[in-house]
């Protein structure tokens, strides 16, 4: 199986531009690129990572600026192409990531396994179907329901929180103090912040 990490290096993570400088976001998607590939090596697999810009990161990274859905889909004309070829894609910004959430996405023997993501899109995938193509644009967790249905490919949902939370708006900050203690979290205290309790929701501040 082949394990792809994406990630956008040129100008990462545009909707944390209220809360973070053009510098700050490279590095906090540095840090959560660190995570996923923790995570990823702890669970015994080798990450392909594929950057749009060059990033530091403990695992060789290739540069190519395709958008994500070209990229992904030539990756799976290129890998999966009978029974016994896969390719996984695991998104870059999942600190919450674990060994055993990864463990959990390839457990299923399906020929298309999906990692829904809590805003309607799909943070991780594993596919052994030759026909099975993305499409990432909207709700792209119902466009790969459908498109695995289109094609007759047995498929299976992971219900991981972890898997499913990706971090793209500042309320989603909270998330990785309140339940990650990796490269990210460290990153954000590191850079001033910290759990507010506004509301009676958990929030983040700055000092």
């Amino acid at each position: 199986m082949r394990l792809v990490v994406p990630v956008s290096g040129s100008d990462p993570k545009t909707r944390l531009t209220t809360v973070l400088s053009p510098d700050e976001r490279r590095g906090f998607t540095e840090a959560m690129l660190a995570d996923v590939v923790d995570a990823v090596t702890a669970a015994g697999h080798e990450p392909d990572v594929i950057s749009t810009a060059p990033l530091d990161c403990a695992a060789p990274v290739t540069i190519d600026d395709r958008g994500l859905d070209p990229l992904v889909n030539d990756l799976l004309t290129a890998t999966v192409t009978d029974d016994e070829s896969a390719l996984a894609v695991v998104m870059a910004d999942l600190p919450l990531v674990t060994q055993e959430s990864i463990e959990r996405l390839f457990t299923p023997d399906a020929d298309v396994v999906l990692a829904p993501g809590l805003g309607g899109g799909t943070n991780a995938f594993v596919c052994r179907h030759p026909e099975f193509r993305v499409d990432y644009h909207g709700a792209s967790i119902r466009d790969h329901r459908r498109i695995a249905q289109e094609v007759g490919a047995e498929t299976v949902e992971v219900d991981s929180r972890r898997l499913a939370t990706d971090i793209d708006e500042p309320a989603d900050l909270a998330e990785v103090l309140l339940h990650s203690d990796g490269a990210a979290a460290d990153w954000l205290a590191d850079a001033g912040f910290s759990l507010s309790l506004t509301d009676g929701r958990v929030t983040v501040s700055r000092e």
